[in-house]
């Protein structure tokens, strides 16, 4: 069933003090104040802050630990520590002699959509304790319009008409990728390819529009890129992007990470390379669905290990200081990258780990550093002109 038709109360095994951050780059959190204990139907106090996890713990993969400051090589596969430091990397300065590509911007109201016409979670009850169920939430939520922005990068290299690679990426624009695709494309590190930057449609979280495009565990949101996005920015910046999907990557961090797999996951004929920062491989999705009872945690748990291996190369990255919510078992996002780590490895996926020290979830300084690194790792194997 498509899942906006599904938007009546329901409940979900979440930690509401778990609820995913936005993906947009942000700086490593400051501890807060001391949380207020939770008492059903109170507000709740301030979120405590994440833990600080040791790479070695019993459980985690085996990974390389680097000199502080270092990044992997952009062709080794495997798991990786990062030390404290997180400098930007070179590439993401815009750099003298580059050609900077051209970046439109346009934006789409939830009225054009077919796939997504919009939702928000009730402002009072929205999120509640289920008093059958200790441990689960009920969710409500109610029709919302939005207004959705949409970011397209076009190379100066790129020649109008031409058929051309992309990038599709969560929580748009990202104004970070675009002067890394500028120096990587200049010095031939990855191929010419366009960039669409996709804003999510408002709201975080179970019950709201990004939450229901984001963290459902279906190839809606794929379908709605194909659908209602690509053929727009094809008609309108004269450009055609490749049907061949190992020309199409996406990215995503938090929710936008796990959305970013999803695409893949459940259309690996649109789709075959991915990177995530601090993916939510964590039981955020809502409304429930059986068929994926514990959300994106299903990655790890039941589908990469109880399926044949898919043509998915995928970069990763997860900070010592990630998200954490002990009220369920499915809302630990170091563990549940972790335990994604294994079982790529164990199924044969061409993939690499990043652990990174000093860092907190989808930490905008370990994306300056890195993000240069994991594009070209991410686009290895693929021709570049």
């Amino acid at each position: 069933m498509n899942p906006k038709y599904r938007l009546s109360t329901l409940a979900l095994s979440i930690g509401l003090c778990a609820a995913a951050y936005p993906a947009a780059a942000q700086n490593p959190p400051q501890p807060p104040p001391a949380a207020t204990a939770a008492v059903p139907g109170a507000a709740r106090g301030p979120r405590p802050p994440a833990p600080t996890r040791d790479p070695h713990t019993p459980g985690y993969v085996d990974a390389k630990e680097l000199p502080d400051g270092a990044v992997p090589s952009p062709t080794a596969d495997g798991n990786f520590i990062l030390g404290p430091t997180h400098n930007p990397a070179p590439e993401q300065a815009v750099q003298s002699g580059v050609p900077q590509g051209d970046v439109y911007e346009f934006t789409i109201e939830s009225s054009e959509s077919k796939i997504y016409s919009g939702i928000a979670r009730e402002t009072t009850g929205g999120m509640r304790p289920d008093p059958d169920h200790p441990g689960r939430m009920l969710v409500s939520s109610h029709p919302a319009p939005y207004t959705r922005k949409v970011a397209v990068y076009v190379p100066k290299q790129y020649v109008a008409g031409t058929v051309a690679p992309f990038i599709v990426g969560a929580d748009g624009p990202d104004r970070l990728l675009f002067p890394v695709l500028d120096n990587l494309i200049a010095q031939k590190r990855i191929p010419v390819m366009i960039a669409i930057s996709i804003g999510n449609g408002s709201g975080d979280a179970q019950g709201s529009e990004r939450g229901l495009e984001y963290d459902t565990m279906s190839g809606l949101y794929a379908e709605f890129v194909e659908k209602e996005i690509l053929p727009r920015v094809e008609k309108q910046y004269n450009v055609k992007l490749t049907k061949d999907p190992d020309g199409r990557a996406t990215m995503g961090g938090s929710s936008g990470g796990s959305a970013a797999m999803e695409m893949a996951w459940y259309h690996p004929e649109l789709y075959h390379r991915v990177l995530t920062y601090s993916g939510t491989y964590v039981n955020q999705q809502w409304p429930e669905n059986p068929e994926t009872l514990h959300g994106a945690w299903e990655f790890h748990e039941h589908l990469i290990p109880n399926s044949a291996k898919k043509p998915i190369r995928i970069w990763m990255e997860v900070g010592d200081r990630d998200n954490l919510s002990t009220r369920d078992d499915y809302h630990d996002w170091v563990l549940a990258n972790e335990k994604m780590a294994k079982v790529l490895a164990d199924k044969g996926y061409h993939y690499q780990f990043v652990f990174a020290k000093n860092a907190g979830h989808t930490d905008r300084t370990v994306k300056q550093q890195t993000l240069a690194e994991a594009l070209e790792y991410v686009w290895q194997g693929y021709p570049k002109k």
